[in-house]
């Protein structure tokens, strides 16, 4: 009699264990939806920030099916108008018109810095699914910029081609799914980044962090700041505007 106590704490934790890991898998996929939709458009001013200056560019961006397609077009200033970075489905590339080039952007490029800023390749172009790629598991709640959210570990699948050995994320508990915060940390579980957002606001019938920081760590003076200027969702997107041709002439 007495091992019937310990059985049924075994078997609890067993089925709240297996309980955590869907609701937090659910979390993710939700944060996603909600971010992204079946598609969507942005114009966005990003600002590179140093201790002695400053860059600011202008752009637009367009996504299909979550993270299968994405194009960034940079639209300001001058001498960076028409630069341009796709992905389609597995593979991506860039286009700078000054030079008239196109590359394609290897796995082993996706940690590199995009357009000088502190966001990587993969950060812009979602090379890596959050979904698909990782494993996820709640961690409990913790209030992060005044907001009550789910605190969501995830660690990598073992053939997964991504950049960070793991990622901790915080997700509004509201029933929005709003990402809040983002901790990317490297193969050896150092912090290399932070990304916090904030200014949450009704933007494309959506409410949405309006403001991104994206902190490199142990680099005092250093952030990179995203504004979103507007957005719009599921509106109808043909796969055939994410093209190689089209990221050419986009506008």
């Amino acid at each position: 009699m007495k091992k019937i106590p310990i059985i049924l704490s075994v078997i609890f934790c067993f089925i709240t264990s297996l309980t955590f890991g869907q609701d937090a898998s659910e979390i993710i996929k939700k944060m996603q939806d909600h971010q992204r939709g079946k598609s969507s458009y942005t114009n966005m001013t990003m600002k590179v920030v140093r201790p002695d200056w400053t860059r600011t560019m202008n752009m637009k961006s367009w996504s299909l099916g979550g993270e299968d397609y994405f194009l960034v077009l940079i639209t300001s200033p001058a001498k960076d108008k028409g630069s341009a970075s796709l992905k389609r489905l597995k593979e991506m590339w860039s286009w700078t018109p000054s030079i008239e080039r196109t590359i394609k952007i290897s796995p082993s490029m996706m940690s590199q810095a995009w357009m000088g800023s502190d966001f990587t390749n993969d950060d812009l172009m979602k090379g890596s699914s959050v979904v698909n790629d990782y494993s996820h598991k709640l961690l409990g709640k913790e209030t992060v910029n005044g907001l009550e959210c789910y605190k969501v570990e995830m660690i990598p699948h073992e053939d997964a081609a991504v950049v960070w050995g793991k990622v901790l994320v915080w997700v509004t508990t509201d029933g929005i799914y709003n990402q809040m915060k983002v901790e990317n940390y490297d193969e050896d579980m150092y912090l290399v980044n932070t990304l916090n957002q904030y200014d949450v606001k009704e933007l494309g019938g959506r409410m949405m962090p309006t403001r991104q920081e994206m902190v490199p760590a142990d680099e005092e003076g250093k952030k990179t700041v995203m504004i979103l200027n507007d957005a719009k969702f599921n509106q109808k997107i043909s796969p055939n505007f994410f093209t190689q041709q089209n990221m050419k002439r986009v506008r």
